[in-house]
């Protein structure tokens, strides 16, 4: 079935550009100028992913990442019009799972567009086994549980609301527990892209909010780690 993405952008040229290129790749698009349109169709369609100019006039495009990231965790991509590091940690922060700086390339678009849809159907599609789940696909440890086939994380017994991005990058150093997974190999593991140096703001971001979530600190942390230099660890 083919995914359903919202894009609104008031610059109806890129609004259409976009459009064209994701009917190409043969998904189904809801597309608006306007937030108001926007935040309406939020509320009423099933959607697979969001595509959010930042700058919109009325609600801006962080005020429909908040909006959507109250009952949906579906990726998002933002649409900066600088390249503004500001603009691109307030967006990781609101629960964005990507950015792109404008102009862009449409190629790129639909690359970061497959990505994140690929992510979030890996973490969101429970396994085709007789049994329904298997206990190996579920994490559980000091109080910690992450179950990949409904996407549900608990903490003491509390669910914790994680967006695609920050499930996946518990999950992978859940999954490497004991051991320090670079910045390099969990960039390139949850994103799919090769790391650059300043890709490294991006990793911090969502490091911090996930450590927000589970009441984590970084000088003494019961779960994340930082090894300054190398990455981040999880102890067994």
């Amino acid at each position: 079935m083919s995914a359903e993405i919202l894009i609104v952008d008031d610059e109806q040229e890129i609004a259409d550009l976009i459009e064209l290129y994701l009917k190409n790749e043969n998904y189904n698009v809801h597309k608006f100028y306007t937030s108001a349109e926007a935040l309406a169709c939020v509320e009423t369609t099933k959607l697979d992913m969001a595509i959010l100019d930042v700058m919109l006039p009325g609600v801006d495009g962080f005020g429909i990442c908040q909006k959507i990231r109250e009952k949906h965790n579906y990726p998002i991509i933002m649409l900066t019009a600088k390249d503004d590091e500001l603009d691109k940690i307030t967006g990781l922060t609101l629960g964005a799972d990507d950015y792109i700086t404008k102009p862009f390339r449409p190629l790129e678009l639909i690359a970061r567009v497959k990505a994140q849809l690929r992510r979030f159907t890996k973490y969101n599609t429970s396994p085709e086994t007789p049994s329904g789940e298997k206990e190996d696909d579920i994490i559980a440890f000091s109080g910690l549980v992450l179950n990949p086939a409904t996407h549900e994380c608990t903490l003491n017994e509390k669910p914790l609301s994680l967006t695609p991005l920050e499930f996946s990058i518990l999950w992978v150093l859940c999954k490497n527990r004991g051991k320090v997974v670079s910045s390099e190999d969990l960039f390139y593991e949850v994103w799919g892209e090769k790391y650059y140096s300043n890709n490294s703001n991006t990793v911090m971001v969502h490091i911090r909010h996930l450590r927000e979530k589970m009441n984590d600190s970084a000088e003494k942390p019961k779960y994340i780690k930082t090894v300054w230099g190398v990455g981040y660890k999880i102890e067994k």
